[in-house]
């Protein structure tokens, strides 16, 4: 795992545990932190076919997170580093 580049937290944070938008520089992968979904959202993610033919559920290795809209700004941002990182690999 490489660095991270901090890109951006809720504008609405309250000094702990907000959302937070990072880059890793080595992969130029988003790296979110964000408030755990509710057992009703993850059943819903977890429980439809999304994709035709693509098996349902959510791996063990992954999770479903829940990021506040007034973030767009900032994974827009976010985005834009991860593209021009990208470019760099």
């Amino acid at each position: 795992m490489g660095d991270l580049q901090f890109v951006g937290i809720d504008p609405n944070t309250g000094g702990e545990g907000s959302p937070t938008v990072w880059v890793e520089e080595e992969t130029a992968d988003l790296v979110l932190q964000g408030i755990k979904a509710e057992q009703a959202l993850e059943t819903l993610v977890g429980g439809t076919e999304w994709v035709a033919g693509h098996a349902t559920g959510i791996p063990g290795h992954e999770t479903v997170i829940r990021v506040p809209a007034r973030m767009v700004p900032i994974l827009r941002k976010a985005c834009d580093v991860a593209e021009q990182r990208a470019k760099l690999l």
